[in-house]
């Protein structure tokens, strides 16, 4: 299983849990790309499925970047060390 974390704007995100972590999947009309991971978060005081990040398709690596750190102090599973 996968823990999804979907880039949705700079300020709000949607997480799922998946099956699968694909390159592409849609969500609520918009296609996300997978940006970062999926990755095994170092252990934690519970355990942790692989992480998988994803932003719209459109957006490009930069925004992705900022985006990704505007959103990490509230997104507990962008912080997570790996």
């Amino acid at each position: 299983m996968y823990q999804v974390i979907l880039l949705k704007s700079e300020t709000g995100v949607a997480r799922q849990q998946r099956e699968t972590a694909d390159d592409v999947v849609d969500h609520e009309g918009v296609t996300y790309t997978l940006r970062a991971g999926p990755r095994q978060p170092l252990p934690t005081d519970h355990a942790w499925d692989e992480i998988a990040v994803y932003a719209p398709e459109e957006i490009t690596e930069e925004e992705f970047q900022d985006w990704y750190a505007r959103l990490q102090p509230q997104v507990e599973e962008l912080r997570l060390k790996y």
